[in-house]
């Protein structure tokens, strides 16, 4: 049998409970030197811990064998800390029950108590899944309490044997909500407080400081003096003796104190020397806004990568490379750690911006709109800390109510998703990604899909972005999608219905009431219908007048206000007017296009009151239906994952286990389906339209499924919806009703309709089916014929393929 090779898939970085950084990787033979070390450091009463009973001595050939493993009927992950090991689990494969294995947990005396056995258990489960086990087994003595606690916490369903001095546990290691949510919640405790230096630091080193304005270590001292951070500011030049009129150093462990923050600006190839120095310095976060890394090519990529490993098993987080610093104008931080000539002024919007370069653009045009800031975290490469460590950070954080994030490529899409569907019930999250629409590429579409999901509104402009931005950080999302416009100009009010027409918003005709309020105060030469036109002659109490009735009525949800002054004082006037109406209704949303010159938006700043204006309406219109469909998914029930009756996961774990890499043969491939309750037939004679259901495995985003109608539906319209697992009810029953053909298939044309209910039950268990059985690389059923309303679907064909690892490719 041929060893399966070294896993580099389970090399992670990883963080425990206290936020300290780690590296968890499987045992090599090279680790024999280490482990001897390891357990060399350890106390008498870890050793009794780990082998059940007192111990003298542990020999050195018994422990160097430990770093030779098999990988898949033996496995250890080691937790390192620099270039030792603070924690170290095994498993060992039961030959008599292939799916049960033995686990033993040893962790060094010193980091005993921050985390490392939950961090561990989670790894070596998360393997011994994927290489079929299914129970892990455990022999704990009775006063071991710390790892008797890792097992009772765990969320997964642990049985114990009779009371004794030692304790047998099973642990039953299938994916389990409670689990699940218990690892979800020491995550987003560690990230949190591993956050914490970078974000609320203490003291600050800035290494590469220098004494040239207009340099980049030299402006990032000089952001943080003109920022008024409270803590100490270390610059670090050899060749200085002060910069920027404080006192520099030599090296960064010259400091009076460890600084909980470093920033590198120092030329590429000396940036691995510079963060080993911060590390034995003990610095807990490093930012590096040094060039020359991912961007020159693979050289460059494997650099940064390494210099992210080194950085996480010395204890630090590491921003970038190729940044440009991190800005927090929180009441407690005033950290303003960037080399920016613009430094945002406080808001409640907080960013996170995957280019460097572009970060300099984003502070100088947020300023112009002026758009304040909570904090703005350039992530450059994002080696280490990501868009997901961010979005934990600020989903508490009070000072920050709108996140914004420029998001280029993906770390770990599923974490994602997972985050922002926790954080965006509350707080809106607003995503720009390249990308060319919906139909542009299979991987545009996972995106829009996984945006869609999480309530994350995705736009595709930087424009667009600080247009909605500028919208949520100062008003309420409408409670619907019904839209007054108030202009006095008839052309601009047209161009601004379509606008709104165009981004999902109606523009009603105005009920009775509100058309006679406006009767009784506006001129008669006024169009009251909707849009409102006031004509040129209209007055500040005109507007006043308008914005009032509109904003009462119960059947109106927001109002956009236009306004183009045939005299340039009348502005001031309209704004304050405006300003007053607003400030009367506070739950409903007005936003403003002055089709004017500079200067406008200050005049629509009073005190905490903000209405936005924008340089054209349909703008103004773009970010209000951007905001309505924001709120509409945030008024919906959250969807859950379903248990489904008649599922035999089991049976078809035990089929793909008798399975090679390939496609399935139509028997095989109809008893798997079978297993998840999905039967092939004939459909026989009959009418109704034939759908399609597909699964392909995207590199990035993992199972997306795809639903459409057969024919020119897919082919000539790419009417296709996407969504990517795992599929709660609320996904399943709005991608099934996403198509351009919904009215097909509900019943509004062409006759009753389909059974909705029987195709939504059977996206559910496609989506249960790839996420239990990950082997799965695609699958499509075609056709399903869609029967009316009650009497469900039939399936006629299936077309699986198999990637199982380590196996040939071969039919089955």
């Amino acid at each position: 049998m041929t060893t399966p090779p070294y896993p580099e898939d389970l090399e992670q970085p990883g963080l425990v409970r206290t936020g300290r950084s780690t590296f968890l990787r499987p045992v090599r033979p090279d680790d024999a030197d280490r482990l001897v070390a390891f357990v060399g450091g350890l106390s008498r009463a870890t050793l009794a811990y780990r082998t059940l009973g007192p111990v003298v001595r542990v020999r050195d050939d018994v422990i160097r064998s430990g770093a030779r493993v098999d990988y898949l009927n033996e496995l250890a992950l080691v937790a390192l800390a620099g270039d030792e090991i603070a924690g170290l689990v095994r498993y060992v494969r039961d030959t008599d029950r292939p799916d049960h294995a033995e686990v033993t947990f040893t962790i060094r005396d010193d980091h005993q108590s921050e985390g490392f056995g939950r961090l561990l258990l989670e790894h070596i489960a998360a393997a011994a899944r994927d290489r079929g086990i299914r129970v892990l087994e455990a022999d704990v003595l009775a006063d071991n309490t710390r790892m008797i606690n890792v097992f009772r916490d765990s969320g997964y369903r642990v049985e114990t044997g009779p009371p004794g001095q030692v304790i047998h546990f099973e642990v039953a290691i299938h994916p389990q909500a409670q689990a699940e949510s218990r690892a979800e919640r020491r995550e987003y405790t560690a990230v949190r407080r591993s956050l914490r230096p970078l974000l609320e630091p203490a003291s600050v080193a800035v290494i590469g400081a220098n004494r040239s304005p207009l340099t980049l270590g030299h402006e990032i001292v000089a952001n943080l003096l003109r920022g008024d951070f409270p803590g100490q500011v270390f610059p670090v030049n050899p060749h200085a003796e002060q910069i920027a009129g404080v006192r520099a150093y030599a090296n960064v462990r010259d400091t009076p104190e460890p600084p909980e923050l470093a920033l590198v600006a120092v030329p590429a190839e000396a940036v691995p020397g510079v963060v080993a120095e911060c590390a034995k310095a003990g610095v807990k976060a490093v930012v590096v806004v040094s060039t020359g890394f991912g961007e020159t090519g693979p050289a460059g990529r494997r650099a940064e990568l390494e210099l992210a490993r080194s950085a996480r098993t010395s204890g630090m987080r590491l921003v970038g490379p190729n940044c440009m610093g991190v800005v927090n104008t929180t009441s407690g931080a005033r950290l303003s750690a960037t080399f920016s000539p613009a430094i945002p002024a406080p808001g409640r919007v907080a960013m996170s911006s995957q280019s460097g370069p572009l970060g300099l653009a984003v502070l100088d045009f947020a300023r112009r709109l002026r758009l304040g800031f909570s904090s703005f975290v350039s992530v450059g490469h994002a080696v280490d800390v990501s868009t997901n460590d961010l979005l934990q950070w600020w989903e508490e954080d009070t000072e920050t109510s709108v996140i914004l994030l420029h998001v280029e490529r993906f770390g770990n899409p599923r974490s994602f998703a997972r985050i922002a569907r926790r954080i965006a019930p509350r707080k809106p999250i607003v995503a720009v990604h390249p990308g060319g629409g919906e139909h542009s590429g299979p991987q545009d579409a996972a995106v829009s899909s996984l945006f869609a999901q999480s309530g994350i509104i995705r736009t595709r402009s930087l424009q667009e972005l600080f247009d909605v931005a500028l919208l949520l950080a100062h008003q309420p999302p409408p409670p619907g999608d019904r839209v007054a416009v108030i202009t006095n100009a008839g052309g601009p009010g047209a161009l601004t219905v379509g606008a709104c027409e165009a981004s999902g918003l109606r523009v009603p005709t105005l009920g009775e009431a509100t058309q006679q309020s406006l009767r009784s105060t506006l001129a008669p030469t006024a169009d009251i219908s909707n849009p409102i036109d006031l004509t040129p002659t209209a007055t500040a109490e005109d507007y006043r007048h308008a914005l009032d009735a509109v904003l009462a009525d119960e059947e109106i949800d927001a109002a956009i206000v236009l306004f183009m002054p045939p005299l340039a004082h009348k502005a001031t006037e309209v704004a304050s007017a405006i300003l007053d109406a607003a400030s009367a209704v506070p739950t409903k949303p007005v936003v403003t296009s002055f089709l004017s010159g500079a200067g406008v938006a200050d005049l629509l700043h009073r005190d905490e009151l903000v209405v936005p204006t924008y340089a054209f309406p349909e703008s103004a219109a773009t970010s209000l239906g951007h905001a309505a469909s924001y709120q509409a998914w945030r008024a919906t029930p959250a969807g859950v994952v379903p248990d489904l009756a008649d599922v035999d996961a089991q049976r078809a774990r035990e089929l793909i286990a008798g399975c090679r890499s390939g496609t399935l043969s139509t028997d095989a491939a109809a008893a798997l389906l079978d297993a998840y309750g999905i039967r092939l037939r004939d459909p026989g004679p009959g009418s109704g339209p034939d759908a399609f259901l597909s699964v392909r495995s995207d590199p990035v985003f993992g199972p997306v499924v795809s639903f459409g109608l057969t024919g020119d539906y897919a082919d000539l319209m790419a009417d296709v919806a996407h969504r990517v697992t795992p599929l709660t009810d609320r996904d399943a029953r709005e991608m099934v009703r996403s198509l351009r053909a919904t009215p097909l298939l509900d019943g509004r044309v062409g006759g009753p309709g389909v059974d909705l209910e029987a195709l939504e039950e059977t996206v559910l268990r496609l989506s249960a089916m790839v996420e239990e059985l990950p082997e799965i690389e695609a699958l499509e059923l075609r056709p399903i014929r869609l029967l009316p309303p009650g009497e469900g679907l039939t399936v006629a064909h299936a077309k699986v393929g198999l990637v199982i690892d380590g196996a040939p490719d071969s039919a089955t």
